[in-house]
């Protein structure tokens, strides 16, 4: 299962106020450091976190970093998108991969590209 999650305090906590913990980067920055200790695999970008692991794995890593980021408000605020395909492994890389491939044969459909065409190139412009 994949998990992409994004998590940020609200409110003020015990380290809220205090220099550069004021900052949610701080918070986040925790939150990043539990997940990148767990060893399962994970990515990081601008807006979500996203792990790879089962249901028990992947939740418990979530629920910690929730818990770090607590610390730094009184709330806590939980964006959570899960894929759930059981027998699957290496998804996180594995889903990019096949869509760079895609990219990398060029526009149209497989059909259209055996065919010689392109559906984005046979309509008049708009």
């Amino acid at each position: 299962m994949l998990i992409a999650f994004s998590v940020a305090p609200s409110g003020v906590g015990e380290l809220s106020g205090v220099g550069p913990a004021d900052s949610v980067s701080a918070a986040v920055t925790e939150a990043v450091r539990i997940v990148r200790e767990s060893g399962l695999p994970n990515r990081t970008d601008s807006m979500f976190t996203t792990i790879e692991g089962d249901w028990d794995e992947c939740l418990d890593v979530v629920k910690r970093a929730c818990e770090a980021v607590g610390r730094y408000g009184s709330r806590v605020s939980l964006v959570l998108k899960a894929d759930i395909r059981p027998g699957h492994t290496g998804e996180i890389t594995g889903k990019l991969a096949r869509v760079e491939a895609g990219l990398a044969e060029g526009p149209g459909t497989p059909d259209e590209r055996k065919a010689g065409t392109d559906s984005g190139t046979d309509s008049p412009p708009p």
